[in-house]
């Protein structure tokens, strides 16, 4: 007869931190500060409604990369590369809106040879990019849905993974 399982204890909380921004310009600033925390191999997953802001966001970690080209969105190109100008990792912007699969469809980008050496941000990402990696930060931008023309957005950072179990998320909140 086996011995029953040792109680599990709660698991650890994931680092979380909730942010508050009032324009695309703060929106941009959160990118430039998220880009500092960063790595050649860091998997980012943008989740939110049409219009909420990834690009923007995206736009930003390119700045505070120091990559060359505009980021603008990769919708109908699906993904582009932008190489750094310094020393740092290049961005890999990848739009997966219109892919409809999985990680299999993902495969033709060849997201799992760049990732170790590059910063990869997917855009419409969840279900399709996960396996990836077991660490990510997923993010997720939520606005009013409607006629509106509210510039607030309410952005959600959470780190999964060993890689982000220690990351201090808070310093994006200043």
């Amino acid at each position: 007869m086996e011995a029953p399982a040792a109680p599990q204890g709660p698991a650890e909380p994931l680092p979380t931190v909730e942010i508050t921004v009032t324009s695309p310009d703060q929106m941009r600033e959160l990118g430039r500060k998220l880009a500092k925390l960063l790595r050649a191999g860091d998997l980012v997953m943008l989740t939110g409604e049409l219009g909420a802001g990834k690009t923007t966001l995206t736009r930003g970690l390119g700045e505070g990369l120091g990559v060359r080209g505009a980021v603008t969105s990769p919708t109908f190109v699906i993904a582009r590369v932008h190489p750094s100008l310094g020393d740092g990792p290049p961005l890999v912007h990848v739009d997966a809106y219109r892919l409809s699969g999985g990680l299999d469809e993902m495969e033709d980008l060849d997201l799992d040879v760049s990732l170790p050496e590059s910063v990869i941000v997917v855009e419409w990402g969840e279900g399709k990019v996960e396996e990836l990696t077991d660490d990510r930060l997923q993010i997720l931008i939520h606005r009013a849905v409607g006629d509106t023309t509210d510039e607030v957005r309410h952005v959600t950072l959470t780190g999964i993974g060993e890689r982000w179990a220690a990351a201090d998320l808070s310093v994006l909140a200043v």
